[in-house]
């Protein structure tokens, strides 16, 4: 091997090095990250937990009606799309918008009118380059997003929903399952849907206690149920925005320590590949000088 190929073999290695200095750097971040999100994520979850059986038992009343609950469509749905606000995380990114859009096509195979309301950078660029109707793009940047953003979110999403611009919300977003699974999916925001009443007349008899509560709620259970929509739907939205943000940081912290490795064995090979090409140029030095010996003797 030439010692101009040689130079060249010194300069990957410390490309690569150097490269691998930077994954390195992104895993321990997003280990970082993600152990904050995951203790964030633990701290929502009861408030939320509360606020959900609450409001389910508030429907137990068989004459209560809310226009949240409302079951007839028409042919306009809402489609909220979480995703992140950087790459370099693995398939988090392409996975959501993947399951994004196969729920998109399947609506409007079904006849529906969809509105795409993206949150996160990711999100904003991925539909506006296909052309999609965008309801809303305020909220391009997704990490971090706090409660009173969520609670402004929730009150945009609400106010179309009441105003009858949409009459359904889906939400896809990625929930964190553990280190290395994340899985995309869709939840129904609105209408509310209570599962407790779906269920009920198979165990009539079982539940009939349930459903006569002794609460009595004031001015009446529909205004209270409508009172709590604006905390519910923002804790439900801050809440897959911090599972969503763990689910991100796990999965850059899966493809950086994978990157780190491919660095490391890249390394190895080339470090080989190096070494022998060296000891060949040696050797064939050392043979030139006894050859010119030998030619002056």
């Amino acid at each position: 091997m030439a010692t101009a190929n040689i130079k060249d073999v010194k300069r990957r290695i410390k490309s690569v090095e150097n490269t691998m200095q930077i994954t390195k750097a992104m895993e321990l971040v997003a280990t970082s990250k993600l152990r904050s999100a995951k203790e964030r994520a633990v701290a929502s979850q009861p408030y939320f937990n509360t606020l959900y059986e609450t409001m389910c038992e508030i429907q137990q009343d068989r004459g209560f009606k809310s226009i949240y609950t409302k079951k007839e469509f028409l042919k306009t749905v809402l489609v909220v799309v979480l995703a992140g606000d950087r790459g370099l995380a693995g398939g988090f990114n392409h996975n959501v918008l993947k399951l994004a859009e196969e729920k998109i096509k399947s609506l409007e195979q079904d006849g529906r009118t969809v509105k795409v309301f993206p949150i996160g950078k990711k999100a904003v660029e991925y539909f506006e380059k296909r052309k999609y109707e965008i309801y809303n793009k305020d909220y391009q940047i997704s990490d971090n997003l706090s409660m009173s953003k969520s609670l402004s979110l929730s009150e945009s999403i609400i106010t179309g929903f009441r105003n009858g611009i949409y009459d359904k919300v889906e939400l896809i977003y990625t929930t964190f399952v553990s280190t290395l699974v994340q899985n995309a999916m869709s939840v129904t925001v609105l209408p509310i849907e209570n599962n407790d009443l779906e269920h009920s007349e198979k165990d009539d008899a079982a539940k009939k206690e349930q459903k006569t509560s002794l609460t009595l709620y004031e001015p009446s259970a529909e205004e209270v149920f409508d009172g709590l929509i604006p905390k519910y739907i923002s804790g439900l939205i801050f809440c897959s925005i911090i599972d969503s943000y763990a689910s991100e940081q796990a999965a850059r912290r899966t493809a950086m320590e994978s990157a780190s490795d491919n660095a490391s064995e890249m390394i190895d090979s080339l470090s080989l590949l190096y070494n022998r090409a060296r000891q060949a140029q040696i050797t064939q030095e050392l043979n030139e000088i006894v050859s010119g010996q030998m030619g002056n003797n």
